[in-house]
């Protein structure tokens, strides 16, 4: 089995694509401050006018049955506003999610629910299964504690070079877990092989070829999550909704959702996106440059949810209609902005941070003006960074500068 693909057909229309792209580095790797060089930079404006179906509304409700249930803070960092030049400013912190310290249980939850009740109405032996991942750390603890919670077994698949305590967390959740020397996409690979027994379920975030049900499934967990921004923003007297929303992206199933919650409104304000990667494992901005999914060859990144190679099957069409910009970033920039992110009282791993970073990078160096204008961002734009996992997540995390 190969997680190599073609992109399934895509019924949306597609829109022209005025691109602009550069491929210098924009990051001092010392300080993980903004350089006079150009970043690595993706633009296409003409994404706020495409729409696609909504998700469906019954997954917010199931989120509500869960025991440890509740909607993650909205923080607002006005002297983060006052440095970038906007309004508002709002971090959605999701260090603590039904008592995990990254925003992967939504999805998982809500996979494994609709997997697992698929199975039972097909009339399969309805003793436990073992339901089988891949993952760089949040992921796989993820699906590993609804395993224990529901009497399921769980077996975890993690590339070469993830912490160790990020591995022993996984085991505390009753998995048994399996390096594999090789990338997050060699994990995949062993996954699904194991997955093939009538008595596994594979329960992946990244979707190809032949594969792609229960991936729907992991977006759609993620609805949630903006449905409770929607909330916050209109109790804070932003009814309208941001401007620009900064998302984090591995193979891009969290930013999928996120594109699908807001082109899937018929009409009205309709904000930027903005994705941010890792330099070092830039699958989306590379295919979106391209024109086309790719696979890259990825190195050691302190974002270690984020190293990824390939994106995923079903979120390239939306990644390639929705997204109105990407960028990637270093290592320095990830942890300097988890530093600033914890100095004003936000826990924050690399991954979680890399929105800041990433739009730190977009709004300053050369051509920055260009870049602001691009994301539609002006003094009274609001925007919302999506801080998708605590310092606990990701042992990686950097404590200077």
């Amino acid at each position: 089995m190969s997680i190599s693909w073609k992109h399934p057909l895509d019924r949306s229309k597609r829109l022209p694509e005025p691109v602009r792209v550069s491929e210098d580095e924009t990051e001092d790797e010392t300080e993980g401050r903004t350089s006079p060089r150009t970043p690595r930079w993706f633009a296409r404006p003409a994404a706020r006018l495409w729409r696609c179906a909504p998700p469906p509304a019954e997954v917010r409700n199931f989120h509500a049955t869960l025991a440890d249930y509740a909607p993650t803070p909205l923080t607002e960092l006005p002297s983060l506003a006052g440095e970038l030049g906007v309004r508002r400013v709002f971090v959605r912190d999701e260090s603590c999610r039904l008592r995990l310290p990254a925003f992967k249980a939504l999805a998982a939850s809500w996979a494994v629910h609709r997997a697992l009740a698929e199975r039972a109405a097909s009339g399969a032996d309805p003793g436990p299964v073992t339901l089988v991942t891949a993952t760089d750390g949040n992921h796989g603890r993820a699906v590993a504690r609804m395993a224990h919670r529901l009497g399921q077994r769980a077996r975890v698949f993690v590339p070469h070079g993830v912490h160790p305590r990020a591995v022993a967390a996984i085991t505390a959740e009753g998995a048994e877990v399996t390096e594999v020397p090789g990338s997050y996409d060699d994990a995949v690979r062993r996954a699904a092989e194991k997955a093939a027994s009538p008595d596994a379920v594979l329960i992946q975030d990244t979707a190809w070829a032949g594969y792609e049900r229960i991936p729907g499934w992991i977006v759609e967990g993620y609805s949630t999550l903006c449905a409770e921004i929607d909330e916050q923003l209109a109790s804070r007297g932003v009814a309208e909704g941001p401007g620009l929303v900064c998302v984090p992206v591995g193979v891009g199933s969290l930013a999928q959702a996120v594109i699908t919650h807001y082109r899937s409104r018929p009409s009205g304000h309709a904000p930027a996106l903005l994705s941010v990667e890792p330099e070092t494992a830039a699958c989306v901005l590379e295919s979106l440059t391209r024109g086309a999914p790719v696979s890259v060859t990825t190195s050691h990144t302190t974002m270690a949810g984020l190293n990824c190679g390939t994106p995923s099957s079903t979120a390239w069409p939306r990644l390639r209609d929705g997204l109105d910009a990407a960028v990637a970033v270093t290592d320095a920039a990830a942890d300097h902005a988890a530093a600033r992110l914890a100095a004003l009282g936000v826990s924050s791993g690399p991954c979680g941070a890399a929105t800041l970073a990433g739009l730190r990078t977009a709004l300053t160096g050369r051509d920055a003006g260009d870049r602001r204008t691009s994301l539609g961002l002006d003094a009274t734009s609001v925007v919302v960074l999506l801080n998708t996992e605590g310092t606990s997540a990701n042992p990686h995390l950097a404590t200077a500068p």
